[in-house]
């Protein structure tokens, strides 16, 4: 069974159901992906599928190389599949492989968002306000105890870089599939920036 597919994440929207009822959705462009490798069992010791999406005029020589005889992608990716038997190198996949009610996981690069501190990046609460308090206001508190371990702990969450890191949100339902412009709606937020690449995976 192929059960994923590339795609470019789209303006969130809402629509209606048919009970009238306002549902959040994010509408992503998908496929069509066309099949640039398959792997078996016997060959590659797994079963897998490498799909390609969006075609570019131009490729580097290691790409045209692997790409003969196919269109050339600015994207590769490979997906588990048990389908390799059914299908060969230069099939298309589209979004009838999904139908309304599904529950997919959606694999994206988040939001960059540059140096930030413990108050945006957790959370934390901050320093009290007043009783003469006067650049405390956002500092993160102790780090640690004293002489014993005499250290900070490792993973201690601290100001640091935030977002811009590979995201998966599970179990979203589809809402709609649109075959004739390539979309899906998915209930729900998905990670990343308007047009950024998106894995569209059945949920196991």
């Amino acid at each position: 069974m192929i059960n994923g597919l590339l795609g470019k994440k789209q303006t969130m929207t809402h629509i209606f159901t048919e009970e009238g009822k306002v549902e959040p959705v994010t509408p992503i462009k998908a496929g069509p992906c066309i099949v640039t490798q398959v792997r078996s069992q016997g060959v590659d010791g797994y079963n897998a599928l490498q799909i390609g999406f969006e075609e570019v005029k131009r490729a580097n020589k290691a790409e045209s190389g692997h790409l003969a005889n196919l269109p050339l992608v600015r994207y590769l990716k490979e997906i588990p599949s048990d389908d390799h038997e059914q299908v060969k190198v230069g099939d298309l996949i589209t979004v009838e492989i999904f139908k309304q009610g599904d529950r997919v996981d959606v694999i994206g690069v988040s939001k960059g968002k540059g140096f930030q501190g413990g108050v945006k990046r957790y959370g934390f609460s901050g320093g009290p306000k007043t009783h003469g308090q006067s650049d405390r206001h956002r500092a993160p508190g102790s780090v640690g105890a004293g002489t014993t371990p005499g250290r900070v702990i490792k993973g201690l969450k601290m100001a640091g870089h935030m977002g811009n890191r590979r995201v998966t949100v599970k179990n979203l339902e589809v809402m709609i599939t649109d075959q004739t412009n390539g979309l899906v709606y998915l209930k729900g937020a998905v990670p990343g920036s308007r047009n950024s690449m998106v894995l569209i995976q059945k949920s196991k």
